[in-house]
């Protein structure tokens, strides 16, 4: 429930003051299985991810973000693109990496409120928009660009 009140005050806070934003997200890939999460304070499936936090890398937030919200230790990833988007009154820039290379060494955080792996081809239909696209462009081979809007 803190969770919700918290997202509530932040919708607010980007209704207000329109900020621009750097963030994360992983497609932890396995087996031709993706690792996706389901927040506490969000409906959906997504990708690991998150801020960029002041001081700290997009690699190194993206290995933070994981361990958060997955208990997964990442190995090798590889920058697969920065994306765009505009939902919800912000500019949201958004760094994607691939790693096939993780173990899971610990829990996932209060935030978490469900992981799973899914197949590729199989995403949940309350996949969020985004990263379904992003995630079928991959699994398909025609992900174009690796900038631009989500």
């Amino acid at each position: 429930m803190y969770y919700k009140f918290l997202y509530l005050g932040f919708k607010i806070y980007c209704f207000l003051f329109r900020p621009i934003r750097m963030g994360v997200r992983v497609m932890m890939i396995e087996d031709e299985k993706v690792w996706l999460v389901k927040h506490t304070y969000l409906p959906g499936w997504f990708m690991p991810g998150g801020g960029v936090n002041k001081w700290e890398t997009i690699g190194q937030a993206a290995r933070r973000e994981a361990r958060e919200e997955t208990g997964a230790e990442l190995g090798e990833i590889s920058l697969v693109g920065v994306f765009t988007s505009y939902v919800q009154w912000k500019t949201d820039h958004t760094s994607v990496f691939l790693c096939r290379d993780f173990k899971f060494t610990g829990g996932s955080d209060a935030e978490i409120a469900e992981l799973h792996a899914f197949p590729l081809n199989e995403l949940p239909k309350d996949t969020y928009d985004l990263h379904a696209k992003l995630l079928k462009k991959f699994l398909n081979g025609t992900l174009e660009s690796n900038f631009g809007e989500w």
